[in-house]
């Protein structure tokens, strides 16, 4: 992720948000929740405008990491091999139908405690803590696209995600595509860009608690840090998580989330949306803000 307030944003995930700087190097920093099981989940660079930088995914195994360069090549996207960096890769490096830069790598380092930091339970990775709002672990990546329904077959037919849920216009082009590898409910997430011209860019990052009381807890501690609530708390339509958006210094949107449903059923088909039936919010609580799209 990309800062032009690199100090302010920093804080804003340490203290706020509850994550833990694990290394520094030459303006960034590599942070991770108590969650998290590798060695960082996110990497926080001082750049001249906010946005992102690259998105990685681990896959499967080694194999299934060259089974993807396969494809890919076969596919005539342009990739190259990235070196390891921070402890992950080495990585396949790419763009999507949108211009994003992708990383698919298998290498990694996992967490390890020191040891006068353990935590009691050997099943957890990190000792609990309770700092800020305490965000388990990085949760979902959202990004915009001029072409949703492209990015979302891009990712079906040469990454193997599914689509959870989609939100489909009447002459077949889509709003939004929520998307993932797992029973989670989304990892990576498209909606629609609205700017002209609009190309590789960001929409929010998510990290999740434990809670929904979790989220109104962060609800607070934001406000109390006079930090701006864009959205929420509330719930989603999509995957029905439980939200709340904020903007950190660097002009970032971030989304600490709980709840949602997990997809259990591997041949479960799409869940449709018309744009009317999303229009009328058949769910409850208040209405995204015009500054969310």
């Amino acid at each position: 992720m990309l800062t032009p307030a690199p100090e302010e944003s920093l804080a804003y995930f340490t203290s706020l948000l509850g994550l833990s700087v694990v290394a520094e190097s030459d303006g960034a920093w590599y942070l991770r929740g108590y969650g998290d099981y590798e060695a960082y989940s996110s990497k926080l660079v001082a750049a001249d405008h906010p946005g992102i930088g690259h998105v990685a995914l681990r896959t499967s195994s080694a194999e299934a990491l060259e089974r993807r360069v396969t494809w890919l090549k076969s596919a005539g996207i342009d990739g190259a091999w990235a070196e390891p960096e921070g402890g992950k890769g080495p990585s396949y490096e790419f763009r999507d139908p949108d211009g994003h830069l992708i990383r698919i790598y298998y290498e990694t380092s996992k967490w390890q405690s020191p040891s006068d930091a353990r935590p009691a339970m050997k099943s957890n990775h990190s000792r609990y803590v309770g700092n800020g709002a305490n965000v388990r672990r990085l949760e979902h990546v959202n990004l915009m696209a001029s072409d949703v329904r492209a990015c979302r077959e891009f990712w079906e037919s040469g990454l193997g995600l599914r689509t959870l849920e989609v939100i489909r216009r009447p002459d077949g082009s889509e709003d939004g595509a929520w998307l993932s590898s797992t029973v989670q409910g989304h990892e990576v997430i498209y909606v629609r860009d609205h700017v002209p011209g609009g190309r590789g860019r960001l929409h929010h990052l998510a990290f999740w608690v434990d809670s929904r009381e979790d989220v109104l807890r962060a609800a607070d501690l934001m406000n109390d840090a006079f930090v701006p609530i864009e959205a929420g708390p509330s719930r989603h339509i999509p995957i029905q998580g439980f939200y709340l958006y904020t903007r950190e210094p660097g002009g970032n949107r971030i989304e600490v989330c709980s709840g949602g449903y997990l997809a259990f059923d591997p041949d479960d088909d799409p869940i449709v949306w018309t744009q009317a039936e999303y229009a009328a919010k058949p769910g409850w609580g208040a209405r995204l803000p015009s500054t969310f799209r």
